[in-house]
C-alpha cells in the first residue's frame, strides 16, 4: 500500500465537513450538493507532485462574490428628539451610510487588494465580507461562494482570516503555537503524526525554521520574535488547514518596506497555489503594488475601480487623471480619492464623478452581473449551515487547551518564580514578627491576629494573581472561539484546572514556613487541618478573582473593582467586626464571606481542646481556656465541618458564576 492509499481516508474526511448540513427544503439540498462538488479543501502546496494532499485539489476552486453590500451605523442626532414617558428625552438615531452598494468578485489564483485612504471603508468592507461586523452595524447585501449564498458558519469552515493585530499567547514558542493550532483546527479524523507533518511543512514554507523554538514574546515583559516573524506566524496559523479562501486585514501594517514586501510575497505565493486571497492594504510601495493581480479602490464607502492593476492607470487616464511616469500608482490613486481638509466639497465631487463613471462603464456593469448570486430567489445570506463549527471533539479540545494552558503557567515568570519568592518572604516575615507566642492573654490576641493574617494574605495574593487572567486573554479567546477552535466551557475549565497546582502549593508553602514559628497548635492533625483550610480559602479567593476578571473588560477595570469587592467580605470575617454584631440587613452578605468561614475554622482548629490559658488572677477579662476564646468571637466548635462545606461551595459557586459571565460575553459578541 502506498502512502497516498493510506491517506485517502484522511482526504475524504474533509468532504465530511459538508455532509453534516441542515437544509430547509429539497431544493436547497440539491443546490448545496452542487456547491459541495465545486468546493473542496486541499492541504498541501499544489505544486508538490509528490504530496498526496495536492492530489485532492480539484479544478473548481472558490470564487467569492459580494453584491449590493450596504452598511449602516447608528449615529446620534442632535436635531430630532422624542418625548418618552415620565418626561424623559431620548435622542433618536440617524443612520450613517458607511458602505454604499458595493459589489465585487475575487477569483481563485488571484491576489485582490482593497485600497483607499483612511475612512474609505476598507476594513468595514472586509468585516462585512467575513461576517465579523460590530453588532451596532446594519448590513444588507448578498455574499456567495461559487454563486451560492453562504452564511457565517459555513464561511468560517472554508476560509481563514488574518487580522491586523497579531495576538498570541506570548509564553509559547512558535512551534508550540502551531502544534496547538493543528490539534484544534484540523479535521478530527486526521491522525496526530499527519498533523505534525503539516506543521513542519508550514514552518518551512513560511521561513519560520530558525525561530520555531523561540518564545513568541509579550511586549514589555518577555522578549520574543520580530514583527515580521510574528506576521508570518499569523499566516502560518491560518494556512495549516490549507483553506481555499483567505482574508487579510492590513497585513503590512507596522512593518518596514522589506518586511512588507516579504509578507505580500507570501500572499502572492498562496494565490499562485490556487487560493483566493483578499486583503486590505494601506499605501503599498510600487514593488508591492506590482504584485497584486487586482485592486479594489474604495472612496467614501463606494467602489471607484475594481480590475487589473495594469488597466487601472488607463481607466483614470481616460478621465483626465493620468498617473505621472515614475510615480507609484498606489500613492497616486490614494491621493486622488482622498478628501483633503479645506477642499472637502470639491474632493467629494471628484470622488462621486469617478465612482459614477466606473458604475456606468462596461467593466462596472460586467462586475454587477458577475457578483449576483446564481439563486436570486434566496433572500437570506446562506442556504445551509454546518451543524457545528468545531473541527475536533470536546475531549480533543480539552486536551489541547489544557496542554497549552499548562505550558503557559510553567513559562509565566511572574506566576511561578515571583509568587514563590513572595510567598516565602511573606511567610518568613510573619513568622519572625509573631515568633514564639505563648498561651496567655497577649498570645491569644496575637495568635488570632496571625490566623486572620493568613486569610488576608492568601486572599489578596491570589485574587490579584488571577484578576487579569481572563480580561487580558479575552481578545485571544474571542478570536479563537469564533474561529471554531474550542468551546467556552473548554477554555474556562482548562484555564482554571491548569492553575490548580499553583494555588495548592502556594498556601501549603506559606503555612509550612510560619506555622510552627508562630507557635500555633503543634498537633500534626491540627497542622494538616490548618493547611487544608488555608488552601480552601486561597482557592475561594482565586475563584472570586476569576469572577472579577470575567466581569471586567480590561485589566485596569479589574484592578479597580478588586479592592471594593473584597473589603466588605473582609469586614464580615469576625476580626474587625464581631459576628454577633453584623446588622441584619447585611447578614446575607456575610454568608458569602470566605473570611468568616475561614476565620471560624482556623479559630476552632487552634483553640478547640485547649483547656488552660495562662492568666493573672486579677485579670478577669483574660480567657481561661480555648472554649472561652471561641465564645468571645461568637464561634461554635460544631461549625467546623459546615465551614469547610461552605468554603468548597463558594469555590464552585464563584467559578460557575464566572463561567456564566464569560459565556454571556461570547453571546454578546456574536
Amino acid at each position: 500500500m502506498t502512502i497516498c492509499e493510506e491517506e485517502e481516508p484522511l482526504l475524504a474526511s474533509y468532504k465530511k465537513t459538508y455532509n453534516s448540513v441542515s437544509y430547509e427544503n429539497e431544493a436547497d439540498q440539491n443546490d448545496a450538493t452542487e456547491e459541495t462538488a465545486s468546493i473542496q479543501l486541499h492541504s498541501a502546496p499544489a505544486d508538490d507532485p509528490e504530496s498526496c494532499w495536492s492530489r485532492a485539489t480539484v479544478d473548481n476552486r472558490i470564487t467569492y462574490t459580494w453584491h449590493g453590500i450596504n452598511v449602516f451605523a447608528q449615529g446620534a442626532s442632535t436635531v430630532r428628539r422624542k418625548w418618552l414617558l415620565f418626561g424623559k428625552k431620548r435622542q433618536l438615531a440617524a443612520r450613517k451610510h458607511i458602505l454604499q452598494n458595493v459589489s465585487g468578485v475575487a477569483h481563485p489564483g488571484e491576489l485582490l487588494a482593497i485600497m483607499g485612504g483612511s475612512g474609505a471603508g476598507k476594513t468595514t468592507l472586509l468585516n462585512a465580507l467575513t461576517f465579523r461586523s460590530s453588532s451596532h452595524l446594519t448590513i444588507t447585501g448578498d455574499r456567495a461562494v461559487n454563486g451560492k449564498p453562504i452564511g457565517p458558519t459555513t464561511l468560517t469552515s472554508l476560509s481563514a482570516y488574518v487580522q491586523q493585530d497579531d495576538i498570541f499567547i506570548g509564553t509559547l514558542t512558535v512551534k508550540e503555537h502551531l502544534v496547538f493550532q493543528a490539534l484544534v483546527r484540523m479535521d478530527r479524523h486526521i491522525p496526530y503524526l499527519q498533523r505534525m507533518k503539516r506543521v513542519e511543512e508550514v514552518i518551512s514554507e513560511l521561513a519560520l525554521t530558525k525561530c520555531q523554538h523561540t518564545l513568541i514574546g509579550i511586549p514589555g515583559r518577555l522578549k520574543g520574535i520580530s514583527g515580521g516573524e510574528m506576521k508570518r506566524l499569523s499566516f502560518a496559523s491560518e494556512v495549516l488547514t490549507d483553506p481555499p479562501l483567505m482574508f487579510c486585514d492590513e497585513p503590512t501594517s507596522g512593518l518596514d518596506s522589506f518586511m512588507a514586501l516579504n509578507v505580500v510575497t507570501v500572499l502572492k505565493g498562496m494565490a499562485q497555489k490556487g487560493k483566493t486571497v483578499i486583503c486590505t492594504i494601506h499605501q503599498p510601495s510600487s514593488e508591492v503594488f506590482a504584485m497584486f493581480d487586482k485592486v479594489l479602490l474604495m472612496a467614501e464607502g463606494r467602489t471607484a475601480y475594481l480590475g487589473n492593476t495594469e488597466d487601472a492607470c488607463e481607466f483614470f487616464r481616460q478621465m483626465g487623471a493620468a498617473c505621472p511616469s515614475n510615480y507609484n500608482p498606489a500613492d497616486f490613486f490614494i491621493q486622488l480619492l482622498a478628501v483633503v481638509p479645506g477642499r472637502e466639497e470639491s474632493c467629494r465631487q471628484t470622488i462621486e464623478f469617478i465612482c459614477d463613471k466606473y458604475a456606468t462603464s462596461e467593466e462596472g456593469k460586467r462586475l454587477q452581473d458577475q457578483s449576483q448570486p446564481s439563486d436570486t430567489k434566496v433572500t437570506s445570506l446562506g442556504v445551509s449551515s454546518i451543524e457545528s463549527p468545531y473541527k475536533c471533539s470536546w475531549w480533543s479540545q480539552f486536551r489541547a487547551v489544557l496542554w497549552r494552558s499548562w505550558i503557559s503557567v510553567l513559562k509565566e515568570p511572574i506566576l511561578m518564580r515571583v509568587r514563590i519568592i513572595q510567598t516565602l518572604l511573606v511567610g518568613l516575615l510573619i513568622g519572625v514578627i509573631y515568633f514564639g507566642q505563648e498561651l496567655n492573654q497577649d498570645g491569644v490576641m496575637n495568635i488570632n491576629g496571625a490566623l486572620f493574617l493568613f486569610l488576608t494574605n492568601m486572599t489578596f495574593q491570589n485574587v490579584f494573581a488571577v484578576i487579569e487572567v481572563f480580561c487580558s486573554e479575552l481578545p485571544v479567546f474571542l478570536r479563537e472561539h469564533f474561529n471554531g477552535m474550542y468551546r467556552t466551557d473548554v477554555y474556562f475549565l482548562c484555564k482554571t484546572i491548569a492553575e490548580i497546582p499553583i494555588f495548592i502549593v502556594v498556601p501549603i508553602l506559606f503555612c509550612s514556613v510560619c506555622y510552627y514559628m508562630i507557635g500555633l497548635n503543634p498537633q500534626a492533625v491540627r497542622f494538616l487541618t490548618a493547611l487544608g483550610i488555608v488552601t480552601l480559602v486561597a482557592n475561594v479567593a482565586t475563584s472570586c478573582g476569576y469572577l472579577i476578571s470575567c466581569v471586567s473588560s480590561s485589566v485596569t477595570m479589574a484592578l479597580s473593582i478588586g479592592p471594593p469587592v473584597i473589603i466588605p467580605f473582609l469586614l464580615f470575617g469576625g476580626f474587625f467586626l464581631n459576628t454577633g454584631s453584623i446588622p441584619v440587613y447585611f447578614t446575607w452578605l456575610s454568608y458569602l464571606s470566605w473570611f468568616k468561614y475561614g476565620n471560624e475554622a482556623l479559630i476552632i482548629n487552634q483553640w478547640s481542646g485547649v483547656e488552660e490559658i495562662q492568666c493573672d488572677r486579677s485579670n478577669i477579662t483574660c480567657p481561661r481556656d480555648g472554649h472561652v476564646v471561641m465564645e468571645t468571637l461568637n464561634f461554635r466548635e460544631d461549625h467546623l465541618n459546615m465551614d469547610i462545606i461552605c468554603l468548597v461551595t463558594l469555590i464552585f459557586g464563584f467559578r460557575f458564576v464566572a463561567f456564566l459571565t464569560l459565556l454571556n460575553r461570547t453571546y454578546r459578541k456574536r
